[in-house]
């Protein structure tokens, strides 16, 4: 049976959907945007919204009882894809060593009109 994962120290979900479901010894994080845990959107560039869409993430994760080192996948999505390398600076610091397979797209809109989503499924 799944699991509903949930955690005070990430944004609750604002609609229909958990912010993870644990399932076959996998977790499936739902796609996290810069809202702080209080679902304060977070203002600033697009390094200060990917950190915290990660520690978010990272959150999650914790909660679930697992960490980014066993991340298996990760889907960023971009509202422009000249941000990138910004983007992926921010994103080298959460994976140091371990590099999950990841997907990144550029996408014509993302809720609250945030620059960056990025949800992940990993091992627990």
């Amino acid at each position: 049976m799944p699991e509903v994962v949930s955690t005070l120290n990430a944004p609750q979900a604002i609609g229909p959907y958990s912010q993870a479901i644990k399932h076959g010894g996998l977790v499936f994080v739902s796609g996290q945007i810069p809202l702080n845990p209080q679902g304060e959107l977070v203002e600033g560039d697009i390094k200060v919204q990917t950190r915290q869409v990660l520690t978010n993430l990272q959150n999650i994760l914790k909660a679930a009882g697992t960490d980014f080192n066993n991340v298996l996948k990760t889907t960023v999505f971009l509202k422009d894809m000249a941000e990138f390398a910004q983007m992926n600076e921010v994103y080298a610091e959460f994976f140091p060593t371990h590099k999950p397979a990841r997907a990144t797209v550029q996408v014509a809109r993302l809720p609250r009109d945030v620059s960056v989503e990025i949800e992940v499924v990993a091992a627990c």
